[in-house]
């Protein structure tokens, strides 16, 4: 296949025969994610002629091979802090964090303006929380503020989805969004600044006017069984017996690693070289420190100082790191996915014919994203692929970090358009909410491509500045 290595077509070609066996893998087979993008890099790799010492080593060669770079390269990156976020949201969840925010914002919006109420404490909450875990956490809130409204539910879920997905999407420390930083090589700080530029336009537009305007057209009632278990949990879970954390502590330390991440990546543009302030801004702006600061407040705050035992503290951690293996596998083989792109010189074919297509970058991973969210479902395996796809072709282009952070937004942005049946995220909504796939379709799937067009719009508009 010596014509492959030579041919932009034939390079191309593989490219999308690789991609389409990564789809096959998942859709039709139902193959965990990280094994199909493994698979599908190594067809790549040998359908392309690469050595095969090059792709996974040999004994007698002391360079690292592909599949160790691939995976060790973002892995190296992102770990840490995606161990720490989680370990920072589960602190939180366990704290009553989220209930402490979410009935402070009602007390000062009022019952009015409950659904904006419910769409803030989702963008704020989720900032450290995982998608789903964000709604098992705030659902039994989203059924007392609509029980007490009288008003369908659909009008107080939407809102606080919106939120959760925009952070979920384009916010640090979330899987995707810091996967697509260490993919691109894009510094955290710039990941926020854009990531709040395009996501809260986007959470506005979708999580604010479409879902007030959809909420007063579907008229659904809280689903008194979920109410019940909801109300039945707290009891049982003895909510009220141990004080509540104040709503100031909860959103300081909510902010504590978003303030630090920006405060490094601005004060190496505005502070003097070599200087003391700078070393201390860049030391605690380090993401891994400014988390780690974050981790150790909020275990000393929210837990000890509140009765937490070293026994609860060490079984919280290991019960929400769980879930953080197989996400890590799925951004490795995306990271050893793109490798082999890189390798074989795909990533260069993809460049040349972009420049004599004249299709802007921005405009092509946000086509590409949309189209891998839509086959497969995942929004973090549309994220990691998309990022390998394009990650070759950069360097030549000589982005700033700014419009290549834009970039990874429009990446971002195509992640989470249209969920429908084959998103997981599509049935926790439609269940726990109590909506019907055809009204799930007309709320949820509908608010997800608002969200993702507005999103890439700002992130499009924006690269015309930057």
């Amino acid at each position: 296949m010596n014509w492959l290595q030579h041919s932009t077509g034939g390079l191309l070609l593989l490219a999308a025969v690789g991609i389409a066996v990564l789809l096959l893998l998942i859709i039709r087979f139902k193959t965990e994610p990280f094994i199909a993008l493994v698979v599908a890099g190594l067809l790549v790799a040998l359908g392309a002629g690469l050595p095969v010492s090059t792709i996974v080593g040999s004994a007698q060669s002391s360079s690292k091979s592909l599949l160790e770079t691939g995976f060790g390269g973002i892995l190296g990156h992102i770990s840490l802090i995606i161990g720490l976020g989680t370990l920072l949201g589960s602190i939180l969840e366990a704290s009553g964090g989220a209930q402490v925010l979410t009935a402070g914002l009602l007390r000062a919006f009022g019952e009015k303006r409950a659904p904006l109420a419910m769409g803030l404490s989702g963008l704020i909450f989720g900032i450290p929380v995982f998608f789903d875990i964000g709604i098992f956490v705030l659902a039994p809130l989203v059924y007392v503020a609509a029980k007490r409204g009288g008003k369908s539910i659909v009008l107080y879920a939407l809102p606080l989805l919106a939120g959760l997905s925009i952070t979920h999407a384009f916010l640090p420390p979330h899987p995707g969004p810091v996967a697509i930083a260490g993919l691109l090589h894009i510094d955290l700080g710039w990941m926020i600044l854009m990531g709040l530029a395009c996501g809260l336009p986007a959470w506005f537009v979708g999580g604010i006017l479409y879902s007030t305007w959809i909420g007063k057209r579907i008229n659904l009632p809280v689903p008194e069984e979920m109410l019940a278990a909801a109300q039945k949990a707290a009891e049982e879970s003895g909510a009220g017996e141990r004080k509540p954390p104040s709503l100031a502590l909860v959103g300081t330390i909510i902010g504590i690693p978003l303030v630090l991440i920006l405060c490094g990546t601005f004060g190496s543009i505005l502070l003097p070289k070599d200087s003391v302030a700078l070393n201390v801004f860049a030391f605690l702006g380090t993401p891994g420190i400014a988390l780690t600061i974050a981790v150790l407040l909020a275990f000393w705050l929210l837990g000890y100082r509140r009765g937490m035992s070293k026994q609860q503290a060490g079984q919280l951690s290991a019960a929400s790191l769980r879930p953080v293996a197989m996400i890590l596998l799925v951004v490795g083989a995306g990271g050893f996915f793109g490798a082999v792109l890189a390798a074989t010189g795909i990533g260069t074919a993809l460049s040349g014919s972009l420049r004599a297509a004249g299709l802007p970058v921005i405009v092509l991973v946000y086509v590409i994203s949309c189209g891998l969210r839509l086959a497969q479902g995942s929004a973090t395996v549309a994220i990691v692929t998309t990022g390998g796809i394009i990650a070759p072709l950069l360097p030549d282009l000589h982005y700033s970090q700014p419009h290549t952070a834009l970039i990874a937004m429009s990446i971002a942005a195509g992640s989470i358009i249209a969920s429908h049946v084959n998103d997981g995220g599509f049935w926790i909504v439609s269940r726990y909410f109590g909506i019907p796939v055809k009204e799930t379709l007309a709320s949820w799937t509908v608010l997800e491509t608002v969200l993702s067009v507005v999103g890439f719009g700002m992130a499009a508009l924006l690269s015309v500045f930057v």
